[in-house]
């Protein structure tokens, strides 16, 4: 289920929470758990190193999608198809806090409005940079364009690898997830539907 607005807000303030002092003891604790020597060499600044990395990769927990919204609307004549594609993002799994990896491709039908193409990828990153599963990023992606900009449709597609499905358990490295999610005519218009996938296929002339 899409994680609500009291889930994210809660998870903000636990992520900030913990001074570095916390951070440290908590990650040097899972370094002894795992048999390691925290004060090795290799492993003394690994603790502030793993802070630094997960504040970034959950960044998104801290950032507002409404706010890249505001400016960045600008109304138009334009209705044909709008596709920005093959947008490179990295997220982490919630149940293992493994990465996965791969390619987003969103599209939407405007309706009076258009949104920078830069905002796109931009609000990958923002859902990607939390703890995810891939449904729920594709539907949230989806979700938000729906919402702000208003469109007569949006689709998401995403394809991804999943470092626990390519280093633990079944140990299928060559494995790729695709989810979907289409809102408006790309639901109901079957002819708008199959337009989107055969664009997000063909390679650039």
């Amino acid at each position: 289920m899409p994680q609500s607005d009291d889930e994210v807000r809660r998870l903000k303030q636990v992520l900030e929470l913990p001074s570095a002092k916390e951070w440290e003891a908590a990650v040097r604790l899972l370094l002894k758990l795992m048999g390691e020597n925290p004060d090795r060499p290799g492993l003394r600044r690994t603790p502030l190193r793993v802070k630094q990395a997960l504040q970034f990769f959950t960044s998104g927990y801290r950032q507002d999608p409404s706010k890249f919204f505001k400016r960045a609307l600008a109304k138009v004549k334009h209705d044909e198809m709008i596709i920005v594609k093959d947008i490179d993002f990295s997220s982490l799994c919630e149940h293992h806090l493994l990465p996965f990896y791969g390619k987003c491709h969103v599209a939407y039908m405007p309706d009076k409005k258009v949104i920078g193409l830069s905002k796109i990828p931009r609000l990958v990153d923002l859902y990607a940079r939390r703890l995810q599963v891939q449904e729920r990023l594709t539907q949230q992606i989806a979700g938000a364009v729906q919402e702000y900009v208003r469109p007569r449709g949006v689709a998401c597609v995403m394809e991804a690898q999943h470092l626990c499905l390519m280093m633990r358990g079944v140990q299928k490295q060559n494995t790729r997830a695709v989810t979907s999610a289409m809102l408006g005519v790309f639901r109901t218009d079957e002819k708008t539907r199959a337009e989107f996938l055969t664009l997000i296929r063909s390679p650039l002339a």
